[in-house]
Parts: C-alpha cells; structure tokens; sequence
C-alpha cells in the first residue's frame, strides 16, 4: 500500500534533532524522498542514510546555501513537493527584553524568521513550476499568545513566522501551493530537557499551562507535519495549526 507522502520529494532544515528528526524518519515512513538539512554533518549523514534519503549540508541564513540547497533537490529528484521549514534556535542569552542584548535579538531573528524567508524564496519558483507543492512552517504556540517564559526574540520571530505563512498562504493559493505555519507547543526535546534541566522553576512554570499536564512529544508535531504535507490537508492553507495540547485554548489550567 502506499503511503500518504508516495514519491515524493521534501526538504527538512534542521533535520537533525527533536522535531526535525521525527519529521524525517515519518516522512520517510510514508514513502517520500527526503533531503535533510543541518550543520551536523555527521549525524545528519546518518539519518539520510536510514531512512534512505540524502544529507546537504546548509546554513540556512545563507541565501546562497539555501539556494543550494533547493537546486541539489531539485537535480536529484525533478522538484520539491514539500519544504518543511525547521530550523530554529533558543538561546539562553535570548530572554526579557530588558536583559537580552541586540547581538542575541538579531542571532535569533536570523535563524528563526530570516531563514524561512530565505527558504521560502528558493523553493516557491519551484512549485509554482510544477503547480503544487506544501510549504509547512515551524512557528509556535508564543505566536499567538504570551510566553509564561519570557524569550524576547524568539517569541517576536516565531510571530514573523506566522505573519508571513499567512501571506504566503493567500499570496499563492491559486498555484496550487500550501503554506501553513505549525504551531507546537513546548515538546520534548533535548534542548528543552538541558534548558530546563538548569531551571526546574522555569520548567514548572512551562508546564503548569498545559492542560494535558505533560510536554509534546517530538513524533506528535511530526505527524501534524504529515498532516499538512499531504493530501489530506488539501483544503489547508493560510493556517495557523495549533498542536500545544490545549495551551491556547485555556483560561485557567486545572491543577
């Protein structure tokens, strides 16, 4: 039988780690051809290899490297039906904006927000060639609402991120191309686990908002990016796809 991604040709940045690997090995799970992204050459390597896909090294702050990065797809596969636009960092240094500097605010802008951009623009010519594709951009729950957690530019570029899937999502619509923004909640990831490990304060502030009591695991936001990678979400664009276990939709969080 086959799967719901069958033959075709997805790019993930940030490929290596948390999200971005789950993505991978589902995506590949459900028959697509995939292209991992990262700086981690040795890891990423590894991945391509098991889910059979291939590994580009890519700073995705560098138009050229991302322009790279679509053209090494593209010579390999014919087109790119789905980017999944991954990458972001969270620094510690990023945190109120009464403490966190102009070198952390514009790191962060550039790795989170720019990159997408950069992303986006290198990849929607292409589907616009072919007149169908699924762009799927990682935004965040802070998108849509306050952080209990202050993290300064990560939350305003998370909100770039949204902005921008919204108009990319009307803009180009009727040439068959979806663009969504996924909006996790706080997951399970190694970072989040060192970060909170050195903050037990911070990491119970995090999870009392959450109604279902516990953080995302990394394969649960890979299948909502399934989701809207495939043909099921065919009616799907412009969107801002929420999976944050009930955070926004709380007033107050039973205990």
């Amino acid at each position: 039988m086959a799967g719901r991604l069958q033959d075709r040709v997805a790019i993930v940045t940030g490929g290596v780690g948390g999200i971005g690997t789950a993505t991978v090995r589902r995506f590949a799970e459900e028959g697509a051809k995939v292209v991992v992204a990262d700086l981690a050459d040795e890891a990423g390597r590894a991945l391509a290899d098991e889910v059979a896909g291939s590994y580009v090294r890519c700073d995705v702050t560098d138009s050229e490297q991302v322009g790279a990065l679509v053209e090494t797809a593209v010579s390999a596969h014919g087109t790119v039906d789905i980017a999944f636009n991954n990458a972001g960092i969270s620094p510690p240094d990023d945190d109120s904006i009464l403490d966190t500097g102009l070198e952390a605010w514009r790191r962060v802008q550039e790795v989170n927000l720019t990159s997408v951009y950069l992303c986006c623009k290198a990849v929607l010519p292409v589907m616009r060639e072919h007149g169908r594709g699924s762009i799927i951009n990682t935004a965040s729950f802070v998108a849509v609402m306050g952080a209990a957690t202050s993290q300064i530019s990560y939350t305003a570029s998370k909100g770039g991120v949204l902005a921008m899937s919204r108009e990319l999502g009307v803009q180009f619509a009727r040439d068959g191309i979806r663009v969504n923004a996924l909006c996790p909640g706080p997951v399970d990831t190694p970072l989040l686990r060192e970060l909170f490990a050195k903050d037990p304060e911070r990491a119970a502030r995090r999870l009392v908002h959450i109604p279902i009591g516990r953080f995302a695991r990394a394969e649960e936001i890979a299948n909502a990016a399934l989701f809207l990678a495939s043909d099921e979400s065919s009616f799907v664009t412009a969107s801002t796809f929420l999976v944050d276990g009930g955070i926004s939709g709380a007033y107050v969080t039973p205990l």
